[in-house]
Parts: structure tokens; C-alpha cells; sequence
């Protein structure tokens, strides 16, 4: 069987920075005029923006790489949400009225932040013409983008690919195939509540995470056998916490937004290596008849904790941002993930590159064979 890798990203808001970061380790492996070495990316929330961003530039791995540090070094919230004064309470204004309304007058959807800055900056910074041009040259088989449909409560994996790769369906999720757009990335990124969710085929759609059941399927049925995973999981929500107080509201929402984006990736990914233990048990001509292989995967995910990080540069958070947040109980001294999710500031996000080149580079040897490049200085 031909070896076709998948690169994919799971979903975190502002913590996908560190996804740059270990795509800059790799692509030192390459020349400067190599392709990328995934065939296929899957990509789920701010994963999503990271992963679409690459297969634009699937002919040239440096560039693509290049290209997306710039940005994420060069952050603003303000490209992201409207932080300001005038913008956060005329939004929160607009929800207030919309509460008021009959939902048969407005059925538009209420969130906490406006993220239309973020629909103006991926319409300017990705050329989604190039995804069937690189899928056209054989640069890349396929791209997809996780979203969850709030009216169905399915997972739907929106993916352009080979014309011989064919949608799926499956318990609670399903794969569709269309040409994907701003609107897609939008609706995959849309965390509940903070950002609206976007109405896409007569239905709304938010965050990839939120109902992703299986989030290792989509490259699975899009042809993978190998899988290069940039988690984002925050080592410090393992720790036991004292149980001389209640968790503070903040402190509960910010384990949601760690369950929603990082729980069940780590849950199929103990499934996988479940799997792939047992195939080992049968027989090669009985895995053959089942159609079933082994899915060798490798799992770079951070070594800090990401909500200390976002800690130190808490006061590069706009005024306004920082206020409202104070209104739902998180300050600097909150013992919750939320700021590093909505910290788009580019101290953070710069930080978090060089926790990401740093964890790939200390993994360099695992990487190496992973990718057959074991002779590579």
C-alpha cells in the first residue's frame, strides 16, 4: 500500500500558534523548493486556518510555513474579534436588542465577540483558487474542515479532494464534498458562544470540536495510513486541584473549552493505538480480508502549560477585552484556560512558535523516521 501522510490540527483559538511553530521545525527537513510532505490535512477550528493556509501553498512547504509565522508573529486581537470600546459594547448592544426579538424576526445567531475582522483577514490572506490547483498538480490529495451542525447535532467534515475520494457517512458525522471558502473556516472556528455560528446549506454551523465524535475519521476515510498530529492539549489540566473551594465559573468554562478542543482527540487517538495493537494479533492475509491496516501515527503536543503563558502577557489583552472578561469572573490571577484561547496578541502567539519549534526539535530523531528521513543532517 503507497504510504499517504495526513498532517492534522486540532482546534484552540490562540494556542494554534504553536502549530507554526513545529511546522518550522519540519520544514527544515525539506529543500526550499520541496512540496509539503502531507498528502492530505485535516483541520478542525483555528487548526482549520493553519491547515487551509498550507494547502494553499502545497507546492512549496518554505513558503507556506513562511508565510503563516508572519502572521502569527504579527497578531493582533483586533484582526481577530472587535476589541475596542466602541466595538465590544456596540456588539453586545446589538445582542441585547436581538435577545428582544421574536426569533421568527431575527434568526440570526448571539455571541460574546464579533469576529468579522477574522472573515476580512482570511478573504485577503487565502487564495482558495490554489487548493484545487494544488489537488489538480497532484500536490495534495485532499484538504478538510471539521464543523459542527448545531441543528442536527452531527460532526460534518467539509473536504475538497481527488475526484476519487467519495463523502461518508457515518453514527452522528459525516464527510461532504464541496469547494471550500471563507464561510467554511468561519463556521469551523466559531467557538460556542464567543464567536456566531455560520449558517451554511440552510444550517448553522460552530466549531469543529463540539460534536467531533471521531476526529481521527476524516483523514482515515480520506486515505491516510500515516498521521502527523499537532495536539493542543494543556498539560496542566491533569493536575489535582485542592478541593478547599468550588472551581470558580471561569475556572469551569475554561475545562470546557480543554474538553471541547483537546478530550476527544486524545480519546481516538487511545482508540487508534488499540486498533493497531489488536491488528498486530491477525494474521496479514485475515487483515487483508477485512480490509483493515495499521495507522502508525506521531503526536507532538506542548510541554508547557499554555494558560501560564497566555499569564504573562495578560495586559496585551485590549482594555475592553480585559473588562469583559473581568464581568464573567477571569482576571490575571484566574485559574482558567480562557485567555489563551482569545489572546490574539503577538507577544503570545510569538511565544508559543518558539514553544512549538522547541517541542518538534526535541522530538527531531521520532520526527525523522517518522517521515523515512532518518539520514537527513
Amino acid at each position: 500500500m503507497p504510504t499517504s501522510t495526513a498532517l492534522v490540527l486540532g482546534g484552540g483559538g490562540a494556542r494554534a500558534a504553536y502549530q507554526v511553530g513545529v511546522l518550522k521545525a519540519l520544514v527544515q527537513l525539506y529543500p526550499r523548493n520541496h512540496g509539503i510532505p502531507f498528502k492530505i490535512i485535516c483541520g478542525t477550528s483555528a487548526g482549520a486556518i493553519n491547515g487551509t493556509s498550507i494547502a494553499t501553498h502545497a507546492s512549496c512547504f518554505h513558503l507556506g510555513v513562511k508565510k503563516l509565522e508572519w502572521v502569527w508573529r504579527h497578531f493582533e486581537t483586533q484582526k481577530v474579534y472587535h476589541a475596542s470600546v466602541i466595538g465590544v459594547l456596540s456588539h453586545l448592544a446589538k445582542m441585547a436588542i436581538k435577545g428582544m426579538q421574536d426569533d421568527k424576526v431575527n434568526t440570526d445567531a448571539g455571541s460574546l465577540l464579533d469576529n468579522e475582522p477574522l472573515r476580512k483577514l482570511l478573504n485577503k490572506l487565502i487564495d482558495f483558487k490554489r487548493i484545487d490547483r494544488n489537488i489538480r498538480s497532484g500536490a495534495l490529495n485532499a484538504l478538510s474542515v471539521d464543523a459542527s451542525c448545531y441543528n442536527n447535532s452531527r460532526s460534518v467534515t467539509f473536504f475538497q479532494a481527488t475526484r476519487d475520494l467519495e463523502n461518508w457517512t457515518r453514527a452522528r458525522r459525516s464527510g461532504e464534498r464541496m469547494m471550500l471558502n471563507t464561510e467554511h473556516l468561519l463556521a469551523s472556528s466559531a467557538i460556542p458562544m464567543v464567536f456566531p455560528s455560520i449558517k451554511l446549506n440552510q444550517a448553522y454551523y460552530g466549531d469543529g470540536s463540539v460534536h467531533q465524535l471521531a476526529p481521527l475519521s476524516s483523514p482515515i476515510h480520506l486515505g491516510a495510513n500515516k498521521l502527523f498530529v499537532i495536539n493542543l492539549d494543556n498539560p496542566h489540566k491533569y493536575a489535582v486541584m485542592k478541593a478547599e473551594y468550588h472551581p470558580k465559573t471561569a475556572t469551569i468554562a475554561g475545562h470546557l473549552l480543554d474538553t471541547i478542543f483537546s478530550d476527544t482527540l486524545n480519546s481516538d487517538l487511545e482508540r487508534l493505538e488499540r486498533i493497531n495493537n489488536t491488528l498486530t494479533q491477525i494474521p496479514e492475509a485475515g487483515r487483508a480480508k477485512l480490509a483493515l491496516h495499521p495507522i502508525k501515527t506521531l503526536v507532538i503536543k506542548p510541554s508547557e502549560d499554555l494558560s501560564k503563558i497566555a499569564a504573562r502577557f495578560y495586559d496585551d489583552m485590549p482594555w475592553a477585552v480585559k473588562t469583559l472578561l473581568r464581568f464573567i469572573g477571569i482576571d490575571r490571577q484566574s485559574d482558567s484556560s480562557i485567555v489563551s484561547y482569545l489572546l490574539f496578541e503577538k507577544n503570545y502567539t510569538s511565544a508559543l512558535i518558539d514553544l512549538g519549534y522547541k517541542d518538534a526539535m526535541a522530538q527531531m530523531d521520532s520526527i525523522k523516521a517518522f517521515f523515512d528521513l532518518e539520514n537527513t543532517r
